[in-house]
């Protein structure tokens, strides 16, 4: 850079932007997180499919055993999994251009810690932690169902907790 010519900063100061000038309030074509809010909500709608698809395949008639097996298990946790990962892309898309707080950053671990609850109590006959061991065909029972509710209770606080709450004055502040 040129020491005889101003900077960006210094030109903006040296030539300031009158107060009457017309703000664009119209939402932009361009603006950074538009497409990011639009993936997470189809994300975030394929891993409900998913998880509808593992909890209850009878609803699209694929439903071929008596008991909620291993295969089933596993694909609505893959639902589950996608759908945190959808929710987690979209509320980080609301934080941006702000610095994120430490009860988003809570929210955000509780999300995780929540998933992990839930996959360890549904696989926990898997582990061999469960009430059918390993010679037995894993039985997701009353107690993994307690504990995939438990996690997924997490997963809806810690989502809670991520979501960006401003007032209305920092909100003018960063859009103009």
């Amino acid at each position: 850079m040129n020491k005889n010519q101003p900077s960006d900063a210094a030109s903006h100061l040296e030539n300031p932007i009158p107060a009457s000038t017309p703000v664009d309030t119209t939402s932009r074509t361009d603006d950074p997180f538009a497409p990011r809010i639009f993936v997470s909500i189809a994300v975030t709608l394929i891993g409900l499919l998913i998880f509808v698809i593992g909890a209850k395949p009878d609803w699209f008639g694929w439903d071929y055993s008596p008991v909620v097996g291993f295969v089933q298990i596993a694909v609505f946790l893959v639902g589950l999994a996608i759908i945190c990962f959808g929710g987690y892309v979209g509320l980080l898309t609301l934080w941006w251009g702000r610095e994120r707080t430490i009860v988003s950053d809570i929210g955000s671990r509780l999300v995780a810690t929540g998933y992990v609850i839930a996959v360890f109590a549904g696989l926990a006959d898997i582990f061999g932690m469960g009430s059918q061991s390993f010679p037995q065909v894993p039985y997701f029972g009353p107690w993994q169902a307690t504990g995939v509710l438990i996690g997924q209770a997490i997963i809806a606080l810690g989502f809670l907790l991520f979501i960006p709450f401003y007032s209305q004055k920092n909100s003018r502040k960063h859009a103009s």
